[in-house]
């Protein structure tokens, strides 16, 4: 352990964020450069000897979370990050952009502010990175063994980079014009920079991973003439259908997708555009859903100039504290506060949209929408309460509802879907098909990075085994378990 009075000596500190009215105007992070350094071994000693670490059972990938917490506390940060990477493949990825399940169950977190995983984890590996400590390992020999990893976002990575470490040939095959999914296209620039998924990529490509961007299975080639090419594949095509909102007016111009609206804004710091062709400028915004997406959508308007920005979410506020149906060590919901929150705009709870307005032209400029209450366990209208809000630009973040069918890749496949439209799989997370294996969203539904992150790493054993008859490749999760939840 780090400090036996660490709790007690010292409160809990997170990483400072910028003035708002000066983050607002780049695309940068949101954090001070450096500023967690001077503070995180302080932070790491807060770590208790708590006996049983119910961190790890927060955490998908089983982080060695008070090992690497001992080594932050004493300044090793070479062996910290040795620790850091004995379980994630992508540490500054989960360290920037996981909600933290693992603080949820510090076992600190009983009756103190929680230890800040998430901060010493990042601050571990960016400090790994500036003295060099992030090192390629390429494989002693070859298998002859070759895989195709369909998907380049944090599951297809991981299983790619396990797979490549076991010393197969690996292509990984993105349809978008760069590598990282959503990781690239999805997540803003100002929640993590893009160059964190280059230097990622490099270090791939230095241990042998090949990369095939524009290329989409299921229309640029046929599912089962890649199945012939390839030893194995791994569909880590993520869950990217997005749900809509089927209400009048939902044809109108303005109504995006928060995946439509999204990349775009990425794309220009990409330089592929100059300005993005769907902007918030001057425009009144509306944001449906209060996840994280959501967020992500409020942030990115404040950044192009919305005259105002509203987020609507059809469950009620939820409150500051741990329900007494969500007790330690669940990961709770709770009232949330982001970067792009702070920025400024308005939250309304308990509402739902009834239909879009339009002018003339066919541009939307009114939301419609009704508060809502739980009857019999049903959300239901609440008579009287209707209004309607300003809207010029309206992005639906409601989640996704599965893998993309569109594109041929799943009945090319001839895949089995289970009873929620995911890839069904085995305990080796291998499909209906032999050889062919899902891993992250495709298989499990819309999750969290970790998650993500895991199910590469999980899947990645079941193809080693699958090709070589054994397999000494870590497997962090069953294609079974699930967030540790009530």
């Amino acid at each position: 352990m780090a400090d036996p009075k660490g709790f007690l000596n010292h409160g809990r500190e997170v990483a400072q964020t910028r003035p708002v009215g000066e983050r607002v105007q780049d695309w940068n992070e949101v954090y001070v450069p450096g500023s967690l350094l001077p503070i995180i071994s302080k932070q790491a000693s807060r770590c208790m000897d708590c006996g049983i670490p119910f961190c790890h059972q927060g955490c998908p990938l089983g982080n060695l979370i008070p090992e690497w917490n001992d080594f932050a506390y004493r300044e090793d940060w070479s062996a910290a990050s040795e620790r850091l990477h004995a379980t994630n493949n992508f540490p500054e990825f989960t360290g920037r952009l996981c909600p933290a399940p693992c603080e949820s169950a510090c076992v600190l977190g009983i009756n103190q502010p929680a230890v800040t995983i998430k901060n010493v984890e990042v601050s571990i590996i960016d400090k790994a990175w500036d003295t060099g400590d992030v090192l390629h390992q390429a494989p002693d020999r070859l298998s002859g063994k070759t895989v195709a990893v369909i998907g380049s976002g944090p599951a297809g990575l991981a299983a790619a980079q396990q797979l490549t470490r076991a010393g197969h040939t690996v292509a990984v095959y993105e349809r978008a014009d760069r590598i990282g999914g959503l990781l690239r296209y999805g997540i803003p620039e100002f929640k993590m920079e893009k160059r964190h998924i280059n230097r990622r990529i490099e270090q791939m490509r230095a241990e042998g991973t090949k990369f095939r961007t524009g290329v989409e299975i299921g229309r640029d080639i046929d599912a089962k003439k890649l199945r012939k090419r390839y030893d194995a594949v791994v569909i880590a095509a993520g869950a990217t259908t997005s749900r809509d909102l089927p209400v009048p007016g939902r044809e109108l111009k303005g109504v995006y997708q928060a995946m439509e609206y999204l990349p775009l804004a990425n794309k220009v710091q990409e330089g592929d555009y100059v300005t993005t062709p769907v902007s918030a400028e001057g425009k009144h915004v509306v944001v449906i859903g209060g996840g994280d997406t959501g967020a992500d959508c409020v942030g990115t308007a404040h950044r192009q100039g919305a005259a105002s920005v509203t987020q609507l979410e059809i469950m009620p506020r939820p409150g500051e504290e741990r329900n007494a149906n969500q007790p330690w060590p669940t990961f709770p919901m709770l009232y949330k506060v982001t970067s792009a929150h702070e920025e400024g705009g308005e939250r309304v709870y308990a509402v739902s949209t009834t239909h879009f307005e339009g002018d003339e032209d066919g541009n939307v400029q009114f939301l419609h929408l009704t508060e809502v209450e739980f009857i019999e366990g049903k959300l239901t209208p609440k008579p009287g309460t209707e209004r309607k809000i300003p809207a010029q630009l309206v992005t639906l973040a409601m989640g996704f509802t599965g893998t993309d069918r569109e594109n041929g890749l799943v009945d090319q496949f001839s895949l089995d879907l289970d009873e929620r439209g995911n890839v069904a799989r085995d305990a080796e997370f291998q499909t209906n098909v032999p050889g062919v294996f899902v891993a992250g969203d495709a298989g499990r539904g819309q999750s969290l990075i970790v998650w993500a992150i895991a199910e590469g790493r999980s899947a990645a054993k079941g193809v080693d085994r699958f090709l070589t008859g054994a397999s000494d490749l870590p497997s962090p999760i069953r294609p079974t378990d699930r967030s540790l939840m009530v």
